[in-house]
């Protein structure tokens, strides 16, 4: 990341509207976006195509190294292969938390997301690792969080399902992120943390372009 670069790091558990926020405030400051989950999410997916299983961390960090991944305009591509839709559905859902604790995949994604990063004048980037481990020197880290209910109340309004089987399936996967020995989700000290559970999306995206704009005006004086 060059000296000049806008780089906002967004962190957060699952649900917490993460990539919502991100979308609409890299319209708004005229970056670019990068959803690191569907990173993830396409090693799950590509993993799960060539019947590797998920627990074996050796031949999944290869599947990582082996395949071409490009995350652009709202699409995920595995070696030139629109996935998008494939990604969100439940089989990698239920995988993709495994994939992500492995820490050679992460020792991957992280080179690959430190790269996009290089290649711009900066960016928004999601995740649960952005603001601590991939760019730790980011202009602005956001931690965003909601509660589990409310979260579970977003996912089952975005793609149905049962509201106490979703929500405890949130908690089981806040402790799995939080809890893995590589890159843990986890608030690091000089992030800005922003519950998004009563608020609006433009509320959310105001008060983050009013920080982002102090972090700039600061940099000048």
């Amino acid at each position: 990341m060059s000296a000049t670069s806008t780089i906002v790091a967004i962190d957060g558990p699952a649900g917490a509207g993460k990539s919502t926020i991100a979308k609409a405030l890299a319209k708004r400051l005229e970056l670019d976006y990068l959803d690191t989950g569907a990173m993830y999410r396409a090693v799950t997916h590509a993993a799960i195509e060539r019947g590797v299983p998920l627990d074996d961390a050796v031949a999944v960090g290869e599947v990582a190294r082996g395949i071409t991944i490009l995350v652009t305009d709202g699409r995920t591509c595995v070696d030139g292969v629109d996935v998008s839709d494939l990604i969100r559905g439940t089989i990698v859902t239920s995988g993709v938390s495994t994939v992500a604790a492995n820490s050679e995949v992460r020792r991957v994604m992280r080179d690959l997301q430190r790269a996009w990063g290089d290649e711009r004048p900066g960016g928004v980037i999601e995740g649960r690792d952005i603001g601590t481990i991939v760019f730790p020197d980011a202009t602005l880290k956001v931690y965003l969080t909601a509660s589990p209910r409310v979260r579970a109340q977003r996912r089952v309004g975005q793609v149905g399902g049962d509201l106490e089987e979703t929500e405890r399936s949130i908690v089981e996967r806040d402790h799995k992120d939080s809890s893995r020995s590589d890159s843990p989700l986890v608030t690091s000290a000089d992030s800005v943390v922003v519950d998004t559970s009563d608020r609006s999306v433009d509320e959310v995206v105001e008060e983050i372009v009013t920080l982002v704009e102090g972090r700039h005006g600061s940099e000048r004086a």
